[in-house]
């Protein structure tokens, strides 16, 4: 597994419905990291996501889509 894209990030928060803060909150990090991972490679802000927390947001997405 790789870190994930700006892009993907993104796109993978839009598709569970969720705002940054929301999916944020659902691994236990700030809002304010949650926008630098979706801030594009270059811009002031940008992050990489640890795997270890992308694979807990999609974990937690998935369970929370069988709800």
């Amino acid at each position: 597994m790789e870190t994930p894209s700006p892009t993907q990030i993104k796109e993978a928060r839009e598709k569970a419905g969720l705002t940054q803060s929301q999916a944020a909150a659902l691994i236990y990090k700030g809002l304010r990291t949650w926008q630098g991972w979706e801030a594009p490679v270059g811009e002031k802000g940008h992050r990489k996501m640890d795997i270890a927390f992308w694979e807990l947001y999609n974990m937690k997405v998935a369970l929370n889509a069988h709800k």
